[in-house]
């Protein structure tokens, strides 16, 4: 339990820092002999603030919460 508490600790705070995820995609648009024509595309990911305090908030609860048995 103190393992996931520390992973979602760790990944609300990024969802909170960063806002979400961004990535770019190349696709080969023409490839005819020696020209080679690409597109580049930037996507993102995006992570509401809401839920990355939720994420946070439940990974400290994990943490503080001790484990009955």
């Amino acid at each position: 339990m103190k393992i996931l508490g520390g992973v979602l600790v760790v990944v609300g705070l990024v969802a909170l820092l960063y806002g979400g995820f961004s990535w770019t995609e190349r696709d080969k648009v023409v490839d005819v002999g020696p020209v080679e024509i690409t597109k580049t595309d930037h996507k993102r990911l995006p992570i509401p603030p809401i839920a990355g305090a939720l994420v946070l908030v439940a990974g400290v609860v994990l943490l503080v919460v001790k484990r009955r048995a």
